[in-house]
């Protein structure tokens, strides 16, 4: 399991790097209860918000022409919330009934828990990676190899998951709920932050569309899920603090560790 926090290697370095101002690339919450502004406070930091990203939910008319019948497949595999509300919605919408045999598999216990606002909640139908990385969930689909899986994706491309599934025979179908879209962030770049956090590959595409010769310097860069901190890294940045993990569940919880390791 990889650390919440990983600073620079030479100590001196580390005491010199101070965060005063921290963009979160999320919607502002709606509620002041916000652990967010918690951290704030604790911390005395100055903490804006801007989403990089929104989500379009395709119709179940559009769904529907990608031809998958659900009744056909007995597992799905849920990588994000995004993916659970998108699924359920266009079932809805097709007046389509989710067998109770259906088995889920998560990429964190987060995410499972999340099905609580769909499903009736069993063990036994609910898996989830035990780390919330996706080699931990490969582990997990690879146990049960024998279902037939759905597949939620953007309108983007393939991904790792795809590909074990076709290494090892596995059934499935992939099928887009929805499309991500970037918002406009010239505004908000126009401001000079100490830290950016990224919730989404998405979110990073979004800001080297921006500008395309983003140079991170001495900023802290944070990002929460295993894909997130692929996509910061395979863009040459510097990833300082990761979410989950074991002692930081939390994007807030990992900001907390981070931001107390750097004032000592």
């Amino acid at each position: 399991m990889a650390k919440a926090v990983r600073t620079q290697k030479k100590g001196a370095e580390k005491k010199e790097l101070k965060v005063s101002s921290i963009l979160i690339t999320q919607p502002r919450p709606e509620t002041e209860k916000s652990p967010y502004f918690d951290l704030a406070r604790k911390h005395e930091i100055r903490l804006d918000f801007h989403a990089f990203i929104r989500v379009e939910g395709l119709s179940g008319k559009e769904f529907r022409k990608q031809r998958i019948d659900i009744a056909e497949y007995t597992a799905i595999v849920f990588t994000s919330r995004y993916a659970v509300d998108h699924f359920f919605r266009i079932c809805e919408e097709l007046k389509f009934k989710v067998s109770q045999d259906m088995k889920y598999f998560c990429i964190t216990e987060a995410v499972a828990l999340y099905l609580q606002k769909f499903i009736l909640y069993r063990k036994r139908k609910v898996f989830f990676s035990a780390d919330g990385s996706s080699a931990g969930l490969l582990e997990v689909i690879g146990k049960h190899k024998n279902e037939r899986y759905i597949l939620p994706v953007t309108d983007s491309a393939k991904n790792e998951i795809a590909q074990y599934l076709i290494k090892h025979n596995i059934k499935y179908a992939e099928g887009t709920l929805y499309r991500m879209a970037s918002n406009d962030i010239s505004e908000v770049m126009q401001t000079s932050y100490d830290m950016i956090v990224f919730f989404s590959p998405f979110s990073v595409q979004t800001l080297f569309d921006f500008n395309p010769d983003f140079k991170q310097n001495g900023m802290v860069i944070g990002a929460f899920g295993p894909t997130t901190s692929k996509a910061v890294e395979d863009c040459g940045l510097r990833l300082d603090v990761k979410a989950p993990a074991i002692n930081a569940p939390s994007m807030v919880s990992a900001l907390d560790i981070f931001l107390a390791g750097i004032k000592k």
